[in-house]
């Protein structure tokens, strides 16, 4: 994740100069979806910013991560 976190943000300082506060938050999670689920994944991504105002973005990670039985400590979501 550090090799992912740095280089995304090298390119993303190189390829959108306008956006150099950009950085990654302190935590993160990653996730992986087959080839089957790409299209929902687009479509998911393409309305979620008016999918997060009827559910927040910790309410659904919190029922994504017991939906698929991954053990966490709330505070690790702070």
């Amino acid at each position: 994740m550090q090799t992912l976190k740095a280089n995304s943000s090298k390119w993303m300082h190189e390829t959108f100069p306008e956006l150099r506060q950009f950085s990654w938050q302190q935590g993160y999670g990653a996730f992986s979806i087959g080839v089957s689920g790409v299209e929902d994944t687009i479509r998911y991504i393409d309305t979620q910013e008016e999918h997060h105002h009827v559910r927040g973005f910790r309410e659904e990670l919190e029922a994504f991560l017991h939906k698929h039985g991954i053990i966490f400590e709330p505070a690790m979501l702070d």
